[in-house]
């Protein structure tokens, strides 16, 4: 059984240490420096050769390590790497994926794959191995997997990124129910489309336009407005919240 723990209410994160896949653009690299601002080491992971510039760029208490979330050994290796150095791991933020922007019958199985294997199987396989080290180490810890509203209502040529986001929204909410008496908790964040690099490239022009007509806030989202819910998840002040899904979708999914 988890206990209730005092904390400073300006919600600092002094003395945690975080891992952010994705972490080197978009919502990944806004939740990196948020998380550092608010005091914790950092150690984002990924595929991009230039990951430890990267990481220098957001701050001291950031730094950089390869990882290809394909590779179930890799996963193993980085997050006992990050253990053995941080003494412990109180925080994971699941932010790498990829996108599937074509029609169903024109998806290939290889390429429903691709997606599966990092948005959904990458994910799982970070959450499972960070959370073996908080459960070994009694301290509990901060699970947070950014999912998105096309996990909970149909988006247009997004078959197999819906599929993903659904499936991790499921494996946060189980984690919840398994982890959450040793004081882990596991919660998903669902964004509409935030204006990160991959998403500008995507939407824009009438697309863009006739999907903003459907959000009630009549914009898309902004990288920190989703940085700031991750920071507030590893918090102790959301030391409560547990199996949740936080929307932030202007409306959309209301409609």
């Amino acid at each position: 059984m988890s206990e209730y723990k005092k904390y400073n209410h300006d919600l600092r994160l002094d003395g945690k240490t975080a891992i952010v896949t994705g972490g080197t653009s978009g919502i990944g690299k806004a939740s990196a420096q948020m998380l550092a601002e608010k005091g914790a080491n950092v150690v984002i992971v990924g595929r991009n050769p230039k990951i430890e510039d990267i990481a220098r760029s957001l701050g001291e208490k950031v730094e950089g390590m390869r990882l290809d979330l394909r590779q179930e050994e890799e996963i193993k290796n980085v997050v006992q790497a990050v253990a053995q150095k941080y003494g412990y791991i109180d925080i994971l933020c699941n932010s790498a994926g990829v996108p599937s922007g074509v029609p169903a019958e024109e998806m290939t199985s290889e390429e429903f794959m691709q997606v599966i294997q990092v948005n959904l199987l990458g994910a799982f396989l970070m959450a499972r191995e960070v959370g073996k080290v908080m459960i070994r180490g009694g301290k509990g810890g901060r699970i947070i997997n950014i999912a998105s509203d096309a996990g909970i209502v149909a988006v247009r040529n997004h078959v197999a990124y819906s599929a993903s986001k659904a499936g991790l929204l499921a494996v946060t909410r189980t984690l919840a129910l398994e982890w959450g008496g040793y004081g882990i908790t596991s919660n998903a964040i669902s964004p509409t489309v935030v204006m990160t690099p991959m998403s500008r490239e995507y939407w824009k022009g009438e697309r863009a336009e006739k999907h903003i007509a459907e959000i009630p806030a009549g914009r898309f989202g902004e990288m920190d407005e989703i940085a700031s819910a991750v920071a507030f998840l590893a918090s102790d002040g959301a030391q409560m919240i547990n199996g949740h899904n936080l929307v932030i979708d202007g409306g959309f999914t209301v409609c």
